[in-house]
């Protein structure tokens, strides 16, 4: 049996609904929203700054990856930003030739680096 569970937000919350009956029990329950967090869930991902030539990184700020846009926030907590893409990032983070930035996918996207 397929239940009809999603993450998108309805446009008014449901109300209550007295009476009704639960779709399954509390573990094939708890099993179906976990599996709708996974298949939901933002793609983490760090902002890298490297020094030269692999002389030296740093993580910059953090991110997460929706289907429309990323939101990130440096490390020191003094920025906040969204964008359309992670790579979007990238140009606030690289500094004239000796600094630039990458996106490092945490993850099973992890060797998805972005130079």
């Amino acid at each position: 049996m397929e239940y009809a569970m999603t993450s998108e937000s309805p446009a008014e919350p449901a109300p209550a609904m007295p009476g009704a009956a639960p779709l399954c029990d509390e573990a094939e329950f708890s099993a179906l929203i976990q599996e709708m967090v996974a298949e939901d869930a933002p793609q983490l991902f760090a902002v890298v700054q490297e020094y030269g030539d692999r002389v030296d990184a740093r993580i910059a700020a953090w991110g997460m990856a929706f289907p429309d846009h990323a939101e990130v926030i440096t490390v020191e907590y003094t920025r906040r930003m969204s964008f359309s893409a992670p790579t979007r990032a990238l140009r606030l983070f690289s500094f004239g030739s000796h600094v630039r930035a990458r996106i490092a996918w945490v993850g099973p996207h992890g060797a998805l680096n972005t130079p």
